[in-house]
């Protein structure tokens, strides 16, 4: 087991009309609201006007920011930005998944310090301080509602890159199941996976704590238990509860306890892939985890023969990876560029941007003839 520090900041507020407290929590921090959001499923749904009446019932003064997308862009950061800082806001109210929360973690670094948030993604800048956020959550996948952590894409520089500060942690968040009722059953698999992928990560981390790794394969069943009972009954409160908090319990810090970190080098080979062809995130995870494992066969067996007995009861790396895929596609999820409709030009070019970007995970590092194993994998 390796040393570690457990540190969570976060209110969480979860179950059934948890939001009926959002005004009241809002209005202790101040009274002039960026409130952020995504598009148009927001308002359909009815999850906008929830929220804007708990901050209009206090009194909050509200100013809107939407159209953050699935792949969220550093330029919406930026606007986001500059209309806080030229507004004075006190908060950040953030409505959606984890495009929304993960823009909103770094408009509020870059309004508290007056500087662009892709100094602080790149690392040319360290933030001091922070204004305080507020999330609602619509879609249960990434754990952002209870992490330091972000995600944004840059498309003049070619990157899309994460980011971890203490700064990051959101104040409270509120995490209500019925608003991720109305998730399509495309972006519900795709999140099911998502939660999936950050279990692994985390286990596939430097350090073996045998107590995390029950607790980890504990999170992975659960979610491929009910995720598959899910889909096919996307209106489900229970299984939508269960999803929920599979999800953030998967990236809140509890996976890692014990660990020196997760690995990440799945993330970042499926962040290439969403860049290049802007493919939702949990898909690209199922396509590039089979064949990091494959990759990763003959380099950490025990590790995978572990995985594959708890999770699947099988003995083998290959039928482990094997059970992995298996699951992927009864959770509707690709596990093949090919599943996505994209050839050989495009794996060549997706090639060309893994040795550009220099993608690896954290413990086991990525070499360029790693990328032309893993790319042929994928194919």
């Amino acid at each position: 087991m390796e040393k570690f520090i457990a540190y969570n900041p976060v209110k969480l507020h979860f179950g059934k009309d948890v939001v009926n407290g959002l005004g009241k929590a809002a209005s202790a921090y101040g009274k002039k609201v960026l409130f952020i959001y995504g598009k148009g499923s927001v308002k359909k749904y009815g999850y906008y006007d929830t929220v804007k009446k708990q901050l209009a019932d206090e009194g909050l003064e509200i100013i809107e920011f939407s159209g953050i997308k699935p792949n969220p862009l550093i330029e919406d950061a930026r606007d986001a930005m500059n209309i806080g800082l030229d507004n004075k806001v006190d908060m950040i109210v953030a409505l959606g998944g984890g495009s929304v929360i993960d823009t909103a973690k770094m408009v509020g670094l870059g309004i508290a310090n007056n500087t662009d948030p892709w100094l602080y993604m790149t690392h040319q800048e360290q933030p001091t301080k922070n204004i305080p956020l507020l999330n609602v959550l619509t879609l249960a996948a990434t754990g952002t509602e209870m992490n330091a952590a972000a995600v944004l894409q840059n498309h003049e520089s070619g990157q899309k890159i994460g980011y971890v500060h203490p700064l990051s942690f959101p104040a409270e968040s509120f995490l209500d199941p019925t608003f991720t009722i109305s998730v399509p059953q495309d972006y519900t698999a795709y999140g099911i996976i998502d939660l999936i992928a950050h279990s692994l990560e985390a286990y596939f981390g430097k350090g073996e704590p045998a107590v995390i790794d029950e607790i980890t394969f504990a999170i992975i069943k659960d979610a491929i238990n009910n995720g598959e009972k899910l889909l096919k009954h996307l209106d489900d409160y229970t299984l939508r509860e269960a999803i929920m908090l599979d999800a953030t319990l998967a990236l809140n810090g509890l996976t890692v306890y014990g660990k020196f970190s997760g690995d990440w080098g799945v993330h970042s080979l499926g962040h290439e892939i969403s860049l290049l062809f802007d493919t939702a995130h949990g898909a690209t995870l199922s396509i590039a985890y089979p064949a990091w494992l494959k990759l990763h066969s003959n380099k950490i067996p025990d590790r995978i023969i572990k995985l594959g007995k708890a999770l699947f009861g099988v003995h083998t790396v290959e039928d482990t990876i094997r059970e992995l895929e298996n699951t992927f596609v009864r959770l509707q999820s690709p596990i093949r560029l090919s599943n996505i409709n994209l050839g050989e030009k495009d794996a060549t070019e997706l090639l060309s941007q893994y040795n550009k970007n220099s993608v690896s995970g954290i413990h086991h590092q990525l070499s360029e003839k790693d990328y032309d194993k893993l790319v042929g994998f994928m194919r």
